[in-house]
């Protein structure tokens, strides 16, 4: 089979928990479930009893008016909740409380897109619908779910909103669905309805296959991060069956951190499978044109709206602004940190987005933490462009000072206690130089050919200063000492 027949297609189902919420779907159990003792926060209707009937959590329905108008679904102005019925071992009841789009059914909301962008390609990426479901209680496995010898169920997560966010299986690769979610995620974050940071906040169902076989589906995972990965394994896992001359079966997979594997659960369910039928114990629901314009009308500025404002305001790019405004937290910052001194324009925009989006950033990945879990203020970074411009230190001295600045430290008091700031004594330098010239006769003589030799001797004289020399000053100095030498012109 050649590779031209192995065209992806690839469909999420984007389970996102209503952390924003103070109550679970159907009752007035605590949704801050994490870090409880088990089976703690239950009450009769999430545990299922004889005789408890569930009531509909308003705000529920306005938090996913929210999503709904930022994602531009259409909504549904009169919608009602299916019993989805095979036997879920983490719902006590037997069923799981959904919605069902079919035979008469409507989900919460119907359509809607997101744009992505992929190697300076655009893409809509089209949604199928959202719709309100309840969590399944979370089942605790010995190790691993394939080895465990038994399995515990802690009830308080039962119960919890769900809004899952269903697309139309028009994403290619992994990396559509990588930028798919990274843009959900920030705009679930921009709607104020969710911390999906938080553990277990978000779960994914990746339906997977190659044009013209049967598809898979990996089944609960985890985080945004584990998506790319597990789609990576199952493309090669399927091609790969493909290529032995077998035949991809229609199944359900378990997606494996610690092995990165996917592991056969079982053949796929199929919709007839679910046994929908509508909920006897909750009433249609209707909502109004009155109620969907109060929501909008108090809709927070969206991602995509902010990065055109950024642009505006502060003479971004379109690279800068976008990747800007993918977090709030740091989108926030930034604006805090540019506004905090009058003096800034354009180079300075420019100069703090860069600290931000690069060293501050990739401080923040390494050390796996957010912007908001440091100790950094806007006004330190402000300071730090500030102390760059002016020359009071070099770009290698503040590259130097990430951590500490972390810390809340303020620039003048790191440069103060370790004494480093910038080297402008011109008799000084000229004296390193004379020495780095010395010391070095084969890059000399390399200058005389290539012109960017300099930049080695250069480098010769900041490791001797520890990067304090002014580098501009230092430049001057060594090619004036060069032409008197006769090795440049």
């Amino acid at each position: 089979m050649s590779s031209q027949n192995y065209e992806i297609m690839i469909g999420l189902e984007v389970h996102i928990q209503l952390t924003n919420l103070k109550s679970k779907l159907f009752c007035n159990c605590s949704n801050d479930y994490r870090g409880a003792e088990p089976n703690t926060y239950v009450c009769p209707i999430c545990l299922g009893l004889p005789g408890s009937l569930p009531v509909l959590n308003k705000k529920a329905v306005e938090f996913a008016t929210r999503l709904a108008l930022a994602l531009e679904c259409k909504i549904n102005h009169r919608f009602w909740f299916y019993r989805k019925n095979y036997h879920y071992v983490d719902l006590p009841k037997g069923f799981q409380i959904s919605q069902y789009n079919k035979a008469g059914g409507k989900a919460f909301a119907d359509g809607g897109k997101i744009t992505i962008k992929v190697n300076n390609h655009k893409k809509d990426v089209i949604l199928n619908r959202i719709h309100l479901e309840e969590d399944p209680a979370r089942l605790v496995h010995k190790g691993s779910i394939a080895t465990s010898p038994y399995t515990l169920v802690d009830y308080n997560r039962s119960g919890v909103c769900l809004i899952e966010i269903v697309t139309e299986p028009v994403l290619n690769s992994p990396e559509e669905a990588r930028e798919f979610l990274k843009q959900l995620k920030s705009i679930v974050q921009y709607s104020e309805i969710a911390n999906l940071d938080l553990q277990g906040s978000v779960r994914v169902d990746a339906n997977i296959s190659i044009v013209g076989h049967e598809r898979s589906e990996a089944k609960n995972i985890n985080s945004f991060k584990e998506v790319e990965r597990a789609l990576r394994h199952e493309i090669v896992r399927q091609k790969n069956i493909l290529k032995r001359g077998k035949t991809l079966i229609l199944e359900t997979r378990h997606w494996d951190e610690k092995r990165r594997i996917t592991i056969s659960l079982r053949k796929k369910e199929f919709e007839a499978d679910y046994r929908y039928f509508p909920e006897q114990d909750l009433t249609p629901i209707e909502i109004d044109d009155e109620f969907i314009d109060m929501i909008k009308n108090k809709l927070p500025e969206m991602p995509s709206e902010r990065a055109h404002r950024l642009r505006r305001e502060f003479n971004l790019s379109e690279f800068d602004s976008d990747n800007l405004v993918l977090d709030k937290d740091i989108a926030n910052f930034y604006e805090d940190g540019v506004n905090s001194d009058p003096s800034f324009g354009p180079n300075e925009y420019k100069q703090f987005c860069n600290w931000l989006m690069n060293n501050i950033s990739g401080w923040l990945n390494e050390n796996n933490m957010t912007i908001k879990n440091t100790r950094l203020h806007a006004k330190q970074v402000a300071d730090l462009v500030n102390y760059v411009k002016e020359g009071k230190i070099t770009t290698k001295i503040a590259k130097s000072l990430i951590g500490e600045l972390m810390e809340g430290i303020s620039v003048s008091n790191i440069l103060e206690k370790k004494g480093k700031t910038r080297i402008s004594d011109k008799a000084y330098i000229e004296n390193l130089s004379k020495e780095a010239i010395d010391e070095n006769p084969k890059i000399v003589e390399d200058c005389g050919n290539n012109p960017k030799a300099i930049e080695a001797l250069i480098g010769r004289v900041m490791k001797k200063t520890r990067g304090q020399a002014d580098p501009s000053i230092t430049r001057e100095l060594i090619i004036e000492i060069l032409r008197k030498m006769d090795i440049i012109d």
